[in-house]
């Protein structure tokens, strides 16, 4: 008796259609038996001993409805996934873009080979010129920024801490450069575990807390996107385990996962070169369980706040920990001087404290391993390549605005750099990564500037004029090049009259009884230094000063990032300027713009003065003058009055 047959090529409890059954209480080996039952039913001969067709098979609607939803999953992901080509055909990768005005996220190592400038293709159709923005070598990321548009697909970036062992997940990348036709791959498989840890090595790479999935990939996929069922982003593709000879996937891959790239999106964004963060201890798993210090150095912040050698630390950021692993697993995750609460026991006592984290290498040792591990610069072409239909290849299609056309006048208008700044990419025509400056179109040259310890100073200067743009938007307010002095008066919490005057080289201020007056920026230093309530009239002056003069003539300013506040989120941008030898750091709400906090460095491995503003309102109403976690000074603010000069 003749049967027709079904092979059937996905194992029981892997199809999405057992999936559904199992979770809907159904039996998959039940529902399997009954399928595969149905298509193998003997066909009856006919009259004339024809075999008859069989009966169309009717699937369960719950079947149908996992289907669908599969389908629904990958067309909401694939729009965001991007595919890299090294202009010259030096090489490629994936990534995924973030937001709609066309940041993307990749790896360092995909990016190394092109330097400066790329060309990325999405599944539209279309080739889009793209800029390096930000590099984070140790955490194997990059930030770039496709240029064309403003309304690119972003993807929804899911919680990656929510992911669980056995969750389906699909990657959608440019695997062997097979991209060629513009659509990128798409794979489908499990998370085969979570929080993986995978050390340095001898390298500058560190995967802390990473994806382990059995989805398919292989060289190419490097940079992309790993998606949730619901096609939301839960990380980007970094490493992958290759059978040795021939480079072929043993469905052993890694991604980093998307939370973490959340904690770097801002340092990401400031075009520098990041580096990640240390506790300033070492810890062991103890045998009786938990984890303890083993080392821990005097001038690091962990120690000010209390950790101590063969301390018990209990949760990190959050999250417990109770391995040495789950330390570093956690720690990866976070840029360097990022402030984060611990939890630890000392001496049989429980503790919670916002600790300031170190870096793991120095600003020149950093770069000297970063420039160890770039590739040589790719070859340029003389002319543009060709496909086999005659049409150019990705790496040199003409990027695309909305029209078609090339025409690049869709795209956002970024300011260029103002005068006296490093000069753009295109008249830096010895940069060994892009070519010389031919080989570079102009909307991209404009918007690469080269300078020591940036990935791209030009994104960092954006950042800075957003940031002077809201300081003097804002209370107590300020116009360019205008000679501002304050006169400010309020009350302590314990009733004291307080005054203060800050003007040019001339800085008071009475509480109570007690008169203070400096003259210069080096009695401010040490009134810092000996963490004194007098602290708080350099963070006013750099403030003041900052409002007159901007950025560009403050003295050595740049854009850090995004961090905590007190180790509490939302995360707060960062601007950080030198100052009379001090080093200022204003932190500003993410929203409202407003300035929430201003940091006072004398030295790092001392705690600063950190003038906390509260406000009602637009007007501050209330300041905190604190040294680590205690405050030294309270002033309830009742006027605030900006002068002339001559007045204080």
């Amino acid at each position: 008796m003749r049967r027709n047959t079904v092979s059937w090529g996905i194992a029981a409890g892997r199809h999405p259609a057992v999936h559904a059954c199992l979770k809907t209480g159904r039996s998959a080996v039940g529902w399997l038996l009954v399928t595969v039952a149905a298509l193998t039913l003997p066909t009856r001969p006919g009259a004339s001993g024809d075999v008859r067709a069989a009966e169309p098979i009717q699937l369960d609607p719950i079947i149908q409805q996992v289907e669908q939803a599969r389908i629904d999953a990958i067309d909401r992901a694939r729009p965001s996934a991007v595919s890299v080509y090294v202009p010259g055909g030096g090489g490629g990768g994936s990534g995924v873009l973030i937001s709609k005005e066309g940041y993307a996220l990749t790896n360092f190592h995909v990016t190394s080979p092109a330097g400066s400038f790329m060309r990325c293709s999405l599944s539209d159709g279309r080739v889009y010129d793209a800029v390096l923005v930000g590099l984070d070598p140790v955490g194997d990321l990059a930030m770039i920024r496709l240029l064309g548009r403003d309304d690119f697909p972003a993807a929804t970036m899911a919680n990656s801490l929510a992911a669980q062992p056995g969750d389906w997940c699909m990657v959608i990348g440019n695997p062997f450069l097979l991209a060629s036709n513009l659509q990128p791959t798409v794979t489908w498989g499990i998370l085969s575990g979570v929080g993986r840890y995978q050390y340095p090595s001898g390298t500058l790479l560190e995967y802390a807390d990473c994806l382990q999935t059995d989805a398919s990939i292989n060289p190419g996929n490097s940079g992309g996107p790993i998606y949730n069922a619901d096609g939301e982003l839960l990380g980007i593709v970094g490493r992958c385990s290759f059978e040795k000879r021939g480079r072929v996937n043993v469905g052993v891959g890694y991604a980093i996962s998307i939370n973490q790239a959340k904690n770097f999106l801002g340092y990401l964004h400031s075009g520098r070169i990041v580096d990640h963060a240390t506790l300033g201890a070492t810890v062991t798993t103890d045998p009786d369980g938990g984890v303890v210090v083993s080392n821990i150095l005097e001038s690091s912040d962990a120690y000010r706040r209390g950790l101590r050698y063969n301390a018990e630390i209990l949760e990190i950021d959050g999250r417990p920990v109770s391995t040495a692993n789950d330390v570093q697993n956690v720690l990866g995750t976070f840029p360097n001087a990022w402030r984060i609460e611990v939890v630890f026991r000392v001496d049989g006592e429980t503790k919670r404290a916002p600790i300031r984290l170190m870096s793991v290498h120095q600003k020149d040792e950093l770069l000297a391993k970063m420039s160890a591990a770039l590739p040589p610069p790719p070859p340029v072409p003389d002319a543009p390549e060709e496909t086999p239909d005659g049409s150019p290849s990705p790496e040199d299609s003409p990027n695309e605005g909305e029209d078609g056309e090339g025409d690049d006048s869709q795209q956002p208008q970024d300011q260029p750099p103002s005068e006296g700044e490093p000069k753009p990419q295109e008249e830096s025509p010895d940069n060994p990564h892009t070519g010389g400056k031919k080989s570079i179109p102009p909307q991209v040259a404009q918007r690469i500037i080269d300078r020591r310890g940036y990935a791209n100073y030009y994104f960092n200067q954006l950042e800075q004029d957003r940031f002077i743009e809201s300081l003097r938007a804002q209370f107590p307010g300020g116009k360019a090049d205008e000679r501002v002095s304050w006169v400010i008066n309020g009350k302590t919490s314990e009733g004291a009259e307080v005054k203060l005057n800050v003007a040019q080289d001339l800085y008071a201020m009475v509480v109570g009884d007690n008169a203070l007056q400096a003259g210069s920026q080096s009695e401010l230093f040490d009134a810092v230094e000996a963490q004194t309530i007098g602290g708080i009239l350099p963070a006013l002056d750099a403030w003041r000063m900052m409002l007159q003069t901007g950025p560009k003539k403050f003295g050595e300013t740049y854009y850090l990032g995004t961090m905590p506040l007190g180790g509490q989120r939302p995360l707060r941008d960062c601007t950080v300027g030198l100052y009379g030898g001090m080093e200022i750091r204003w932190l500003l709400h993410p929203e409202t713009g407003n300035v929430e906090c201003i940091e006072v460095f004398a030295d790092q491995d001392s705690d600063p003065a950190e003038l906390w503003l509260y406000r009602d309102g637009d007007n501050v109403n209330r300041m905190e003058l604190r040294y680590g976690t205690e405050p030294v000074l309270n002033i309830d603010v009742s006027e605030w009055k900006q002068v002339e000069p001559s007045q204080p």
